[in-house]
């Protein structure tokens, strides 16, 4: 992989990790377009690593608080912190579990094109119907179950991990804010157990590290994941998800055009 190749990555996987239209669908689909291979674990390691040092910078104020809330009785934060960590554990355990078939057979890009344009399709209807204006801290520890139940669906490629954790959270009730801080929040258990898992992976089958690309592709996951987060949260409230839905469908007829 050359710099121009990683660097190119890394913009896509930055802009695409939390916004609502799979991270995974585009990787899979840009390097097929442009006949690149494979860009190789440490790659991935490298923009998870970038991509999850913006989403902690952004919210490092509510990590703090959530850090001493867990210490206080009763703390609404500390009760988020929970939460947090509740809706975390079924993505864990699918992703154990189900490790070879995400692998494999799920990467079929008919699986990713019919995962993009569905699961998009649902986010716009449950937007569309949605009814609740609550905040990320109202959530019940069921709600949180639920919804990290729904994250673990997102090991299937191309249903997004934001986007199907934000339409769980719209379901219940959650306002498109909250229900994004709370999907950029619980990435950073579901990102961190990521990189973890490439890690160990890396460690059994070492390969040749690029220095220069992968910090340069960690470094600009970071910025446009940081940018992609602010701007998301910021504009959310007003365009809603119809826009993101329209785009996860286009996707897939490209995907179905240009790889099925």
């Amino acid at each position: 992989m050359d710099l121009f190749e990683a660097l190119f990555l890394a913009l896509i996987q930055g802009l695409t990790e939390f916004l609502p239209i799979s991270s995974s669908g585009h990787l899979i689909l840009t390097p097929e377009l442009f006949g690149w291979a494979d860009q190789g674990l440490g790659f991935d390691i490298a923009v998870h690593l970038g991509t999850l040092s913006a989403v902690i910078v952004y919210f490092r104020h509510d990590l703090v608080a959530m850090a001493r809330g867990l210490l206080i009785r009763d703390s609404v934060d500390g009760r988020l912190a929970r939460q947090l960590i509740i809706a975390s554990i079924p993505l864990g355990l699918v992703g154990v579990l189900s490790a070879d078939l995400v692998s494999t057979v799920l990467r079929s890009p008919a699986v990713i094109a019919a995962s993009s344009a569905g699961f998009g399709i649902l986010l716009w209807v449950v937007d569309r119907f949605r009814r609740g204006q609550r905040t990320e801290r109202e959530l019940s520890l069921s709600d949180a179950l639920l919804i990290g139940l729904g994250q673990a669906l997102a090991l299937i490629p191309g249903t997004s991990r934001s986007g199907i954790t934000m339409t769980m959270a719209l379901a219940l009730g959650l306002s498109r804010e909250a229900a994004g801080r709370f999907s950029f929040l619980l990435a950073i258990p579901a990102i961190g157990m990521a990189a973890s898992w490439q890690i160990v992976q890396f460690a059994q089958e070492p390969e040749t590290v690029q220095w220069q690309a992968l910090v340069s592709a960690t470094l600009l996951a970071a910025i446009t994941a940081f940018i992609a987060i602010a701007l998301f949260l910021r504009l959310i409230g007003r365009i809603g998800m119809g826009v993101f839905a329209v785009y996860r469908v286009l996707l897939a007829i490209v995907i179905v055009y240009v790889l099925v």
